[in-house]
């Protein structure tokens, strides 16, 4: 994640101009929300056996079917998402993903006091974070190369959910050829506040049973420890001799018994990424499911990882009214550290008018 002068957008137009659409993509309405707002998908087809289907509602990623295995968890339609049930399935989370302490920060001299959603503090944007919004279509279409693409947008309004200023987000999706799911994120402000968007897709290679056997990799040797209500201690611990030791794949079931009793009932953590230089894309993580013998890599230019197993999943009904099991998806979530506005040992996340908040996160299907 960078913060930079506003140079993407001209790098994005001049790309455009070189690699024109060259077909429009299907567009189904995906059902009306309480508000009265019909949903509409966008199908992605790669042409070469991958095809995913990204949503207005919450900018979100609803299916990405592979040799016809869907590989993330969802809902039918938008009202799943919308429900007091969606456990932020596939969605583009923030303004800040991951939690804040008590849902309050200062910032120049200012208390600010956001929605609190869980347990005594914030998490993932609120409950009308940018996962439960209508977003815009700014543009998509098919590149000459065969990339299919999704840009959506959206100007979250000064105060909400208690964050100051005005935030004009975009995020878009690609699918090229070669199994690659591309999400590049930007957005700017007319006020300072803070900013770290994620993507929250729950993977699960085998489309069905639990993630446990999967195969995990992460190319990190420190995490951040967290209190009793998941709030890092502001301390970079080390990975060995514990059971969030990935830097060799490892079955995510192998010492998953080891955290059941903790408070994140699982994997549930923050990984800081092992990078020579900050804001590169690089690998972070690889994961592998023996049964089918697909894997997974994550790319990403951001510092942190938040690794999730679907802990308190089990009881939530999705796609065809099949019953996700626990454990049975995994989100991999780049991102800054949580709580970064609270902790000032933490990279900054504080975006300022005139910058440009840029991410790129790539899902390299192997």
């Amino acid at each position: 994640m960078t913060m930079r002068a506003p140079l993407f957008l001209s790098l994005l137009v001049a790309c455009q101009m070189t690699s024109p659409n060259v077909s429009p993509l299907p567009i189904q309405d995906f059902g009306v929300t309480s508000s009265g707002q019909m949903a509409q998908v966008f199908t992605m087809d790669n042409g070469a056996g991958s095809v995913a289907k990204v949503s207005t509602y919450g900018a979100t990623l609803v299916s990405w079917e592979h040799m016809g295995t869907d590989l993330v968890l969802g809902f039918d339609d938008a009202s799943g998402y919308e429900g007091a049930g969606n456990p932020y399935f596939g969605c583009t989370t923030g303004r800040v993903c991951n939690r804040i302490a008590e849902g309050e920060f200062l910032l120049n001299d200012r208390e600010y006091s956001l929605a609190v959603n869980n347990g005594p503090n914030h998490l993932h944007g609120g409950p009308g974070g940018l996962h439960q919004v209508h977003w815009g279509v700014q543009a998509f279409g098919r590149r000459h190369n065969g990339d299919a693409w999704v840009r959506f947008n959206y100007l979250s309004p000064d105060g909400e959910e208690g964050y100051p200023g005005n935030l004009d987000v975009m995020v878009e999706y690609t699918l090229t050829t070669e199994h690659v799911l591309r999400i590049a994120y930007e957005a700017r402000t007319d006020q300072p506040t803070p900013v770290n968007l994620t993507h929250h897709s729950y993977f699960n290679l085998s489309g069905r049973d639990t993630i446990l056997n999967h195969e995990l990799e992460i190319v990190a040797e420190q995490y951040t420890p967290t209190d009793d209500v998941q709030i890092p201690t502001g301390e970079l611990a080390s990975v060995e001799g514990t059971p969030l030791d990935f830097r060799t794949s490892t079955a995510i079931g192998a010492r998953i018994v080891q955290l059941v009793e903790t408070p994140a009932a699982g994997y549930d953590h923050n990984y800081v990424l092992a990078r020579p230089g900050i804001y590169a894309l690089q690998r972070a993580a690889s994961l592998r499911d023996p049964q089918s013998g697909r894997t997974l890599e994550v790319w990403t230019e951001d510092i942190g990882l938040q690794v999730y197993t679907g802990n308190w999943l089990g009881e939530v009904v999705g796609r065809e009214g099949v019953v996700y099991p626990q454990y049975g998806g995994i989100c991999l979530e780049a991102q800054h550290f949580p709580n970064s506005i609270n902790e000032p040992s933490f990279p900054s996340i504080v975006l300022q008018p005139g910058e440009v908040y840029e991410k790129v996160t790539e899902y390299r299907l192997r």
